[in-house]
């Protein structure tokens, strides 16, 4: 299984305060003291970099997911309440329909009603302001007056609720481009670090990356079940989708992201999850310590939740790692990401 810590820092930094034969002493007892040799400062320093920088672009893909979570929801919010609205403005018409007939009969009869007048004026709160005498309104035009303004205020209501959410929808979206863009940006710069490379160190990179492919098909995972039948059909509808390649912001069924894969898997044994890592870390059943995880359990990862998998048993996870790689198994232990919690969904 291939190790995918991060590679250590540079000791680049004490040539700005110790003279070259001081800096030259100190990496040669650093040397002296370790095993392994130091790192080239250039060539290390540079691979760190592009490593983080993919993290990061792993990280803001979730705030991204979160993003556009919020705007599929409210997108579907406008066009109910804009749905509801328009019914709304044709019950409206017909009720003014029904009016325009009364009116017609009272005025070749010799003269509008008070309370014909009220219902066609386009105020109809500020005319019964005006109206002292109430009295001549039968009970059924008062009961048709009533159910008139309260249909007035329910649309008013509706236009005002669809006009508050079109407005958050506009600014998810906008806050959508943003993370897209960070995205976009961390990737590029990375790419652009990843130029800088020989060729022989690129193919090295490659190489690594094969090896931690391979190293999957080999994996050894056990026969412990499952905690439960769905979390079984979860676990190998993500078996059945190793070797697909991480893809930001993608949830299947060819490209995954972290929790692109977990909330697709789930949704195949039908449980829907939410989108991302963060809010999927606190569905289902806490499980505190790795050793009480079993096969399809959900793994949090990272400080601030923002990666996702699943317990594949015998201390590996399944995931989508991070760009340029392959959803696959790894050692939890080598993931280079700290473990937080597990999830059981029953």
């Amino acid at each position: 299984m291939a190790s995918h810590r991060r590679p250590k820092q540079s000791n680049h930094a004490y040539a700005t305060v110790l003279s070259v034969t001081a800096a030259a002493a100190v990496a040669v007892s650093a040397q002296s003291a370790s095993a392994d040799p130091l790192p080239d400062p250039n060539k290390k320093g540079v691979q760190a970099q592009i490593d983080r920088l993919y993290e990061e672009a792993t990280q803001a893909t979730e705030k991204y997911n979160g993003a556009k979570e919020k705007a599929d929801e409210l997108r579907e919010q406008v066009d109910n309440l804009q749905d509801t609205a328009a019914r709304k403005q044709a019950d409206l018409n017909d009720f003014r329909d029904r009016l325009g007939s009364i009116a017609t009969a009272q005025y070749r009869s010799g003269g509008l009603d008070p309370s014909v007048q009220l219902f066609l004026s386009a105020d109809p709160d500020a005319y019964l302001d005006q109206v002292s005498d109430l009295d001549r309104l039968s009970t059924q035009q008062a009961d048709m007056l009533e159910q008139f303004q309260e249909q007035q205020r329910d649309l008013r209501q509706q236009r005002s609720q669809a006009a508050a959410k079109l407005k958050d929808l506009r600014d998810t979206r906008e806050e959508l481009g943003k993370k897209k863009n960070e995205i976009q940006g961390k990737l590029a710069k990375a790419q652009k670090l990843l130029n800088t490379l020989t060729a022989e160190e690129r193919a090295d990179r490659a190489a690594e990356e094969e090896r931690a492919n391979r190293s999957s098909e080999r994996v050894e995972l056990g026969n412990e079940a499952s905690a439960s039948q769905r979390t079984a059909a979860a676990f190998d509808a993500a078996k059945s989708r190793v070797g697909m390649p991480y893809v930001w912001g993608a949830a299947g069924p060819n490209s995954f992201d972290c929790s692109g894969l977990t909330s697709w898997a789930f949704r195949q044994a039908g449980v829907s999850l939410p989108r991302t890592s963060q809010d999927q870390a606190n569905v289902g059943t806490r499980i505190n310590s790795l050793s009480a995880l079993k096969p399809g359990d959900l793994i949090i990862m990272r400080t601030d939740l923002s990666h996702v998998g699943f317990y594949a048993g015998n201390g590996q996870i399944l995931h989508s790692p991070k760009p340029g790689a392959q959803v696959r198994y790894e050692s939890i232990e080598r993931s280079g990401m700290p473990f937080m919690w597990g999830v059981r969904i029953s």
